[in-house]
C-alpha cells in the first residue's frame, strides 16, 4: 500500500503538472507521425508527473503477519543429588516420560525446549546427564522466566527432587506462567550419617591452637556411637567416638588443631561408615584455611574524628590476620613501632596537620592508603607519588557511588558486591580533574546518577617498593551503614573492599619483578580459575607481552603447565575448574635476559551440596504447582500430564508489523526514470527532434 505524507490533493497537482509539461513540449507540429507524438507525450506525462509525486514523500507500507506457536519448556533438575537417591527404574521412568511428551506436544503443534542447571545450550530429554554440583531452582525459572518475555510461553514443566541447596527458595518468586511440577527422588527417611557442615577460622596463626567443630546429622542411628576422624592429606590426625543421644539429630564434635607452619591447608573430617546406612557421599567434609605468620600492623590515622575512621576500624576488625592501631594528632602519641600499611585518612591535610606521622609512613616506605577528604591537602598530596594527580576546581564536589572497572584484575568483585555497590548512597569526591600516571590502575570508577563515568574513584599505584592506593571519598561510611541496613547488619561487600586492598598493598612488596597471583582468595570447583601477572623492568617500570610459563601442582604432586602473555588489557589467564585442593604454583619468565620466578599457592574448595540431603522435597514442587494453578504429578502420571497441557487450550499468538520504506529510497526506481527519460531522449534524436 502506498500513502503519502502530504495531501492526497496534490496528486492532481503533479498529474496537472505532467499535463501541462506534455501539451507545451509536444502541442507544435512534429516531424514524426501522430501516434508516435502522442507516445512520446505520454513518456513524458509520466516521467514529471512520478517526479512530482516524489516530491510529497511517498513511501510504501507493508504488513508481516507471523505466527508462534505456544511453548512448552522442560525445566530439568539435572543434579547430582536427582541422579543419586532417585531410584534408577523412577528416574528412567521420568526421561523417558519427559521424551514422550515433548514428542507429543510437537505433534499437536506445540514448541517444545528444554533448560537445564548446568547447560547453557538446550540438551535433549533424552542425553540428560544428572552432574550439576549445586541446585538452584530459582535461577532456572527466573532465567525461563526473561528469556521468554514476550513469547507464547503455555507452561514451564519442572521435573526435579525439591531440594534447593544455592540460591532463594523459588516460592517466594512470582511467575506469571503455569508450573507443572513433577517430582522425583525419595522423601523416605534414609539411615544415615552426614557432615552437613564446618565450622572454623578461615585463619589461622602458625603455632596457635585452633578449633574445627564439626556438625554430625544423624537419622536412625539415636543411641550409638560415631567415629569421626581428622585427617590431612590420607592421614590421620586425630581421632574421636562421639555418641549420638537419642530424641535429638545433630550432635557436634570438635577438634583442636595446632597450626603448622604458614600456607594454605587443607583439612578433612570423615565419619567412619556404620552398618546399614544409605550412602557414604556425605561421610566427609572439608576445612580450607591459611595459616600465617602473624598479623599484620595496621595504621589508622586521621587528620580529626571522622565517621569514616569508625567505618575502616570496624571493617578491619572484621579479620583476624591484621593488628589494628588508630591515631588521631594532639590525642595520644603514636607509638613507636613498625606498621606493614597504614590507612591515611585525609592527610596529608591543611595546616600541616598529622605531618609526624605522615613523614614516618614516608621515611619508612610503609605502603598507604590515602583517604581523600575535605581537609585534605591536595597541593601535597599531587608530591607524594602515588599515581593519582588531582586539580580540584573550587570547592565543588561531584556526588557518586562505586561502580566495577571491568579491566582491573588484581582482585575480584562478586556479582552480590556489585549489586550491593549499586544500592550505596551518593558520596562526596572532588569536582576537577583527576589524571592517573603510568603503571597506575582504577579498581572502581565514579558513578554519577546513573552515568558511569571513567573517573577514578579508587586508584592503585605507587611502586612495588611501596605501593599506594586512594579512594577518593571521606563519605564511604555511608556505604557501610547503608549496608548493614540492607542486610541484617553484614556490610560483607564493604568489608572485603577494604581487607582487599590492605592485603594488595601488603602483598609481594620486595620488589619482585615478576608477579603472578590468583585473582581470588580461594576458587570453588566450579569456579573459573583465574591468574594474573605483573613484570618489571629493571628500574621496575610496568611491561607487557612476556612470555610466562606457570607450573601448577596438586597434593598428589601432579603438575601441569600452562603459558601465557601478560597483556596491556589485564586480561587474566583462565585454567578453567579445577578439583578441588591445595596448589601450589611456580612462575618463570625471562624478563630484559634475566631469569625470573615467582611462587605461591591457591586454594579451590571442594562443594559437597548435593550429597548433603538425600531426602527429597515435594513440598515445595506442590507449592510451586499449586501456586501457578496446576499440581503436582509423578513419572507415572505423564499420560494425564499431557492431557492437562492440551486441555489448557494454549493458543497460537499472531503478531502483525508493520514496515515503512520511502518510494525515493528503491534504486530499481531510479532506474526506472532513468531509462524512462533516455528513452524519450533518445527517439527524439533519431526522429529529427530537439
Amino acid at each position: 500500500m502506498i500513502s503519502v505524507a502530504a495531501s492526497p490533493w496534490l496528486i492532481l497537482l503533479c498529474l496537472a503538472a505532467g499535463a501541462g509539461y506534455a501539451a507545451l513540449l509536444y502541442s507544435a507540429k512534429a516531424p514524426w507521425s501522430q501516434t508516435l507524438n502522442y507516445a512520446l507525450a505520454a513518456l513524458r506525462f509520466v516521467v514529471v508527473s512520478f517526479l512530482g509525486f516524489l516530491l510529497l514523500s511517498p513511501f510504501l507500507k507493508t504488513t508481516t503477519t507471523t505466527t508462534e506457536q505456544p511453548t512448552i519448556v522442560l525445566a530439568v533438575d539435572d543434579s547430582q543429588s536427582v541422579g543419586l537417591f532417585t531410584p534408577a527404574a523412577v528416574l528412567g521412568q521420568a526421561t523417558a516420560g519427559l521424551q514422550q511428551l515433548a514428542e507429543t506436544l510437537r505433534g499437536r503443534g506445540f514448541k517444545v525446549e528444554t533448560r537445564t542447571l548446568s547447560t547453557r545450550r538446550p540438551p535433549r530429554p533424552d542425553s540428560l546427564r544428572f552432574q550439576a554440583p549445586a541446585t538452584d531452582l530459582d535461577e532456572l525459572l527466573t532465567g525461563i522466566k526473561e528469556g521468554y518475555d514476550g513469547r507464547n510461553l503455555a507452561g514451564v514443566v519442572l521435573l526435579s527432587d525439591g531440594i534447593v541447596n544455592q540460591g532463594r527458595s523459588p516460592v517466594y518468586s512470582e511467575f506469571s506462567f503455569p508450573i507443572y511440577s513433577v517430582a522425583v527422588g525419595d522423601t523416605v527417611p534414609k539411615k544415615d550419617l552426614s557432615l552437613p557442615a564446618l565450622t572454623y577460622n578461615r585463619v589461622a596463626f602458625s603455632g596457635n591452637k585452633f578449633p574445627i567443630e564439626a556438625d554430625i546429622s544423624y537419622e536412625g542411628f539415636a543411641g550409638g556411637t560415631a567415629v569421626v576422624q581428622l585427617r590431612e592429606q590420607g592421614r590421620v590426625l586425630q581421632t574421636q567416638r562421639v555418641k549420638l543421644p537419642g530424641g535429638r539429630r545433630r550432635q557436634k564434635a570438635t577438634f583442636l588443631v595446632t597450626a603448622p607452619a604458614p600456607g594454605k591447608r587443607r583439612y578433612e573430617i570423615v565419619i567412619e561408615k556404620q552398618a546399614g546406612e544409605f550412602t557414604l557421599l556425605n561421610n566427609a567434609k572439608f576445612a580450607y584455611l591459611e595459616v600465617v605468620k602473624g598479623k599484620l600492623r595496621v595504621l589508622l590515622a586521621g587528620a580529626a574524628p571522622h565517621p569514616d575512621l569508625k567505618a575502616l576500624r570496624a571493617a578491619i576488625r572484621q579479620n583476624d590476620n591484621f593488628d589494628l592501631t588508630t591515631y588521631l594528632p594532639g590525642i595520644a602519641p603514636l607509638r613507636a613501632q613498625d606498621f606493614d600499611v597504614a590507612i591515611l585518612h585525609q592527610l596529608p591535610a591543611r595546616g600541616g596537620v598529622g605531618a609526624d606521622v605522615l613523614a614516618r609512613v614516608r621515611a619508612r616506605r610503609v605502603p598507604a592508603l590515602y583517604v581523600i577528604g575535605a581537609q585534605s591537602d591536595l597541593n601535597a598530596y599531587n608530591n607524594l607519588g602515588t599515581g593519582l594527580t588531582i586539580t580540584p576546581r573550587g570547592t565543588q564536589t561531584d556526588d557518586v557511588t562505586p561502580v566495577l572497572n571491568p579491566a582491573f584484575s588484581r582482585f575480584t568483585f562478586e556479582e552480590d558486591a556489585l549489586r550491593r555497590f549499586a544500592a550505596y548512597p551518593p558520596a562526596p569526591v572532588p569536582f576537577g580533574d583527576l589524571r592517573l600516571a603510568g603503571g597506575a590502575e582504577a579498581a572502581l570508577f565514579q558513578q554519577v546518577g546513573r552515568l558511569k563515568t571513567q573517573k577514578p574513584l579508587l586508584v592503585m599505584g605507587g611502586t612495588p617498593s611501596q605501593r599506594q592506593a586512594t579512594l577518593l571519598t571521606d563519605g564511604s561510611w555511608q556505604w557501610r551503614l547503608q549496608e548493614a541496613a540492607d542486610h541484617d547488619d553484614r556490610p560483607e561487600a564493604y568489608d572485603r573492599l577494604i581487607v582487599r586492598t590492605l592485603q594488595l598493598l601488603t602483598a609481594n612488596a620486595n620488589k619482585k619483578r615478576l608477579d603472578v597471583y590468583p585473582t581470588q582468595d580461594a576458587f570453588s570447583t566450579q569456579d573459573d580459575v583465574t591468574f594474573g601477572a605483573e613484570t618489571y623492568n629493571t628500574i621496575f617500570e610496568r611491561i607487557y607481552n612476556q612470555q610466562i610459563t606457570l607450573t601448577l601442582t596438586d597434593e598428589q604432586k601432579k603438575a601441569r603447565t600452562f603459558s601465557f602473555t601478560n597483556n596491556e588489557d589485564g586480561a587474566p589467564l583462565h585454567l578453567g575448574p579445577l578439583p578441588g585442593g591445595v596448589y601450589r604454583y611456580v612462575a618463570r619468565a625471562t624478563l630484559g635476559g634475566q631469569a625470573q620466578q615467582d611462587v605461591g599457592e591457591v586454594l579451590v574448595q571442594e562443594q559437597q551440596l548435593e550429597t548433603l540431603d538425600a531426602r527429597a522435597d515435594h513440598n515445595l514442587l506442590y507449592q510451586l504447582a499449586r501456586r501457578s494453578g496446576s499440581r503436582l504429578y509423578y513419572p507415572s502420571q505423564f499420560a494425564q500430564l499431557t492431557q492437562d497441557i492440551q486441555q489448557a487450550n494454549a493458543k497460537p499468538v499472531i503478531y502483525s508489523q508493520e514496515d515503512l520504506k520511502d518510494l525515493i529510497n528503491l534504486k530499481w526506481l531510479f532506474f526506472l526514470l532513468l531509462a524512462l527519460v533516455t528513452a524519450e531522449w533518445a527517439a527524439r534524436k533519431y526522429l529529427g527532434g530537439i
